[in-house]
């Protein structure tokens, strides 16, 4: 296998996962808004250092999972519930989310944009379960190995990934900003959607292995 394919996996996933508006991309592009350039590629640095240990962390629980058929398989049955129920939640349940105001950020210092950048991208905790089960799901299509080169290239491609897409966010924000509302706006459908299409898949998945 060459390290061109997990390298371009990774970076395809971390922009997958990273372009959806969120608290670090639209962070990134208020400060670079408010303070500039530099402070807020301070902050994406922070990010993306948190984002490379997430990223490991999650690879190395993929490969213990790996190992073990029986517990895949339960994983998959407690997600598409969880999905399912996420799916119905986003829905009919949610409200709908106002427009966004915009925010005041105080002028800082790149350390502490840095530091900021850490500090929020290690409360999001999403990057660990996603990049679990896509390292699981690229190894089942033997996309993906768990070797230490291929792991190194598949965590490095998904930095990468993560800082591209942030950076488009600093760069481009002005002219994505109205369609950012729109997208706010209609964030609980748009999720819905997406929770209820992995749903779907996972409930095949689980079906194929019992009855396949």
């Amino acid at each position: 296998m060459t390290l061109i394919t997990p390298l371009f996996s990774g970076f395809l996933a971390a922009a997958i996962g990273t372009i959806p508006p969120g608290l670090l991309n639209m962070t990134a592009a208020k400060i670079n808004s408010k303070e500039g350039r530099k402070n807020a590629l301070s902050f994406v640095a922070g990010a993306v250092l948190v984002i490379f240990f997430q990223v490991a962390v999650a690879v190395f629980f993929a490969h213990v999972i790996d190992k073990r058929p029986d517990v895949v398989i339960v994983l998959r049955e407690i997600g598409c519930v969880t999905f399912s129920i996420l799916t119905i939640y986003f829905w009919f349940i949610a409200k709908e989310p106002k427009g966004r105001k915009k925010a005041k950020i105080k002028r800082s210092s790149k350390k502490s944009r840095f530091f900021l950048g850490m500090l929020l991208s290690g409360l999001n905790l999403f990057p660990i379960p996603y990049y679990v089960l896509v390292s699981i799901t690229l190894a089942s299509y033997h996309i993906f190995a768990f070797e230490n080169n291929i792991i190194f290239t598949f965590v490095s491609g998904s930095v990468l990934g993560s800082f591209a897409i942030l950076y488009c966010y600093i760069a481009f924000f002005g002219k994505i900003e109205q369609k950012t509302d729109y997208l706010m706006r209609n964030m609980n459908k748009i999720i819905g959607s997406i929770t209820g299409l992995v749903a779907l898949v996972t409930l095949f998945n689980i079906l194929n292995y019992y009855f396949g």
